[in-house]
């Protein structure tokens, strides 16, 4: 079991109920979900481009990356319906802890003028979404193979009611939010 999980059960459960009352074990806000997103818009041209974008997404999070296809056509940026023009990853279970552990203890802190991050990046419903610049700073990618730096989104959903209790939740997880 990973270190995240156990932590969570050990202690945060104990100290999320403390702070919001919860008379249920089962209220308690948990870690659903991570969905990593990588919008890849130069793919319509140059297909090479998603794929070396997948196989990254892929080493980050140790599961199969699925590509996203345009839902609308827009001429203006020259897409079409349907051309594959990114990629994400969904993780759930160990996986998701095991992620969520690199990227708060290892990747984050390796930003260059790393200020912490945006704490109002909820959605009013108790969900976290974060902007990730470049994909260097996970330890699995090669400095060296890189083709080009992508950035990525990467959302959090939790089971929590409010963003004052997702939030708190996050915190738990040692999430550095700026002050």
């Amino acid at each position: 079991m990973s270190r995240l999980k156990e932590q969570y059960q050990n202690e945060m459960v104990d100290a999320l109920i403390k702070k919001f009352g919860y008379k249920n074990i089962m209220e308690v806000p948990k870690l659903d979900k991570v969905v990593i997103n990588m919008g890849v818009g130069e793919a319509k041209e140059n297909h090479k481009l998603l794929e070396s974008a997948i196989s990254d997404l892929e080493t980050i999070t140790g599961q199969k990356a699925v590509t996203t296809k345009a839902k609308k056509s827009v001429a203006n940026f020259k897409i079409r319906e349907g051309m594959p023009i990114g990629c994400k990853v969904t993780l759930r279970g160990e996986k998701m802890y095991e992620f969520v552990d690199r990227l708060i203890n290892l990747a984050l802190p390796r930003v260059r003028d790393f200020r912490g991050v945006n704490p109002n990046s909820f959605d009013g419903r108790g969900n976290y979404a974060l902007g990730i610049k470049e994909q260097l700073i996970f330890p699995e990618i090669e400095y060296d193979k890189v083709d080009k730096v992508r950035g990525m989104d990467v959302i959090f959903v939790t089971t929590a009611k409010t963003d004052e209790e997702a939030r708190e939740l996050l915190k738990q997880f040692n999430m550095p939010f700026a002050k």
